[in-house]
């Protein structure tokens, strides 16, 4: 039985804020994309599967990402890889500011992407392995809650220095977290569930068999559809929520002011997941939170007022990433320590695929005239499935610990 002592309390909340500022800067990055791709259709003259295409290959290096530092986590610790991630894509973000054509913007875009989509699910699984069970899913989704406050940092960022000092500047703020990395370093210290089976470490095959070893299969086949269809259905629809904006008819300044109310609402959608998710499980909030999304969804490809266009865009907002925050609580919890991060990784990567179609479906769509209530429907059924998955086939993990029950995977 792995037997490891967990951070104190204060180290444990000394270790969510600083990996949470680390996730601020990610969701900071991801933000200020959906922005600047606006920005640049007018300033570029880039059609609707350009700007598909900018935010596809973001996430093609997402996907790559996850699924290296996923199973390097495993084998040189948490710690070590996030901190490499957090260099790769900060640095990555801030020679994007130097970008001189499309081409060489999309090569920077795929770097960074493979740095942050590395980034995530060590992050979540090192915050996890640090937590007591009673208090790890809370503690991971209000790990994602910082995702929430780095979106509002980029929506004003956007709104307050795009419109006056261009794109440019708003890439180069994103290479500060490269100096926060040096800070991090010292800061934090690798989970103690990892460094406790330092000498029990299995090769990648092992770890991927295992993950697809019967004891595990239903698992890894419910993450696996429940991350593409989250992460196809956000990144098709929250890439484009500034350009969906302005497609109804309003300014880019007018665009940005109204995606930035819409993302206040990710932070109560957080708060109120972090709460339910401890009372009444994981299943109850990914479920609740994802049907409601779907709801919202379909309301805000039919907005056709500014009142509903907004209250659509909140709903929209504040559940999604609710459940955002769910599922990253859930997944670590359904593999041992040995392959945790491998299994998360994989799952994250696999979804990142999600990412890559839902933003370019939506630039081929829109470059072929088709109806926003076409569009946003496609997203309501992508995310109904996902739901469905977990209702039918995900295990609840509320209070357990595979770790207690077993060495081996």
């Amino acid at each position: 039985m792995v037997k490891t002592a967990l951070a104190t309390k204060s180290n444990q909340k000394k270790l969510l804020f600083g990996v949470g500022l680390s996730w601020l800067f990610d969701a900071m990055d991801v933000g200020i994309i959906s922005f600047i791709a606006a920005a640049l259709a007018v300033e570029w003259s880039l059609g609707a599967e350009q700007v598909g295409l900018l935010a596809a290959i973001n996430s093609i290096g997402m996907a790559v990402g996850a699924a290296v530092a996923g199973s390097l986590a495993d084998k040189y610790g948490r710690r070590t890889v996030l901190l490499w991630t957090l260099l790769i894509f900060s640095i990555s973000s801030g020679l994007s500011a130097l970008a001189a054509s499309f081409t060489v913007l999309c090569v920077l875009r795929f770097t960074a992407g493979f740095g942050l989509g590395g980034e995530l699910p060590v992050a979540s699984t090192l915050v996890s392995e640090s937590m007591p069970v009673q208090e790890r899913g809370r503690a991971v989704v209000l790990l994602e809650s910082f995702w929430a406050c780095g979106w509002i940092v980029a929506a004003l960022i956007s709104y307050f220095i795009i419109p006056d000092y261009g794109w440019r500047m708003a890439f180069a703020i994103g290479a500060i977290p490269a100096i926060y990395a040096l800070y991090l370093r010292r800061a934090i210290q690798d989970s103690p569930r990892f460094t406790g089976q330092r000498g029990h470490i299995l090769s990648f095959r092992e770890r991927v068999a295992a993950s697809w070893s019967p004891k595990y299969r239903r698992s890894t086949v419910t993450l696996w559809i429940l991350w593409f269809t989250v992460v196809f259905s956000y990144y098709g629809m929250f890439l484009w929520l500034p350009t969906v904006v302005m497609l109804k008819g309003f300014g880019l300044v007018k665009s940005f002011q109204y995606v930035l109310i819409m993302t206040l609402a990710q932070l109560p959608g957080y708060f109120t997941a972090a709460y339910f998710i401890e009372k009444f499980g994981r299943k109850f909030v990914l479920v609740t939170y994802l049907l409601l999304t779907a709801v919202s969804a379909v309301c805000f490809g039919n907005a056709d007022t500014v009142g509903m266009l907004i209250a659509s865009g909140i709903c929209l907002s504040f559940f999604n990433l609710g459940a955002w925050g769910a599922m990253y609580a859930y997944t670590p919890e359904l593999y041992p320590t040995a392959v945790r991060s491998t299994g998360v990784g994989l799952a994250a990567s696999f979804g990142r695929i999600g990412g890559v179609l839902g933003p370019y479906l939506v630039g081929m769509l829109v470059a072929r005239h088709v109806a926003m209530t076409t569009i946003f429907t496609i997203f309501f059924v992508a995310i109904v499935i996902g739901a469905g998955t977990v209702l039918f086939l995900g295990k609840e993990t509320k209070g357990t610990d595979l770790d207690s029950e077993t060495d081996n995977p």
